[in-house]
């Protein structure tokens, strides 16, 4: 059953690889403009729970909706658009195109949708501006450092206006200070600009930032409200 008011939601999903479990019944809901941090353990299915959600990964029994859409019922390609256009994902290592520079990395996501090259690029320049970085739009990621990198992959993930961000661990590989500083550009421009945010972490400084924690053990989800 879909949670009233929800942008994207799954209900009592399974998935097995092999022999081993994954996710054992798991749900979840998110709203616009809500961060809500995935918290457990490594092995837990906080990935994989990541993955259905956001249409990679194919559960073996249970629905997703996003948008009163289940995804469950849309073709490959209709989920591949999905992810182009109305998804953005910031992974731990950011994950940029090593030979474009930070400007055409963050402009990619608009290219491929078809947007000009002048027009992307204008675009890409105000979100680097935004999350602080606008001083590295001619660099190339090898001649950035961790933390300006991030802040760079972030910018990609807000580009091309997405209504729901999908991080997976989006400060794992960095320092405390340049991770609170990613998370909180993070969270200032999703919720100015009403984006939900799916936020897979083991850290407690890290899921401070959002509005709501869902646990993750063995498969299973826990939903524990918080003070935002």
């Amino acid at each position: 059953m879909t949670p009233a008011g929800s942008l994207l939601s799954a209900d009592s999903l399974y998935k097995t690889y092999g022999q081993t479990p994954a996710l054992d019944g798991a749900s979840f809901s998110i709203h616009p403009g809500e961060v809500v941090a995935v918290m457990g353990p490594s092995g837990s299915g906080k990935s994989t729970l990541l993955h259905c959600l956001a249409g990679i990964v194919t559960p073996d029994r249970g629905t997703i909706t996003y948008a009163g859409r289940e995804l469950s019922a849309m073709s490959d390609a209709e989920r591949s658009s999905l992810r182009r256009t109305e998804f953005g994902f910031v992974f731990q290592f950011g994950q940029l195109v090593p030979e474009l520079t930070c400007v055409e990395n963050v402009a990619l996501p608009l290219r491929l949708a078809g947007t000009k090259r002048k027009e992307a690029e204008r675009t890409a320049r105000h979100w680097l501006e935004r999350l602080e970085v606008d001083t590295v739009g001619a660099k190339r990621p090898g001649e950035v450092s961790g933390g300006q990198g991030q802040r760079v992959a972030v910018a990609r993930a807000l580009a091309a206006s997405p209504k729901v961000i999908f991080a997976d661990e989006p400060t794992g590989a960095l320092d405390s200070l340049n991770g609170e500083r990613v998370m909180e550009l993070l969270t200032e421009a999703a919720r100015a600009t009403h984006v939900a945010v799916v936020l897979v972490t083991h850290e407690a400084r890290v899921a401070a930032y959002s509005d709501r924690d869902v646990t993750v053990r063995d498969g299973r989800t826990r939903d524990l409200e918080h003070a935002a």
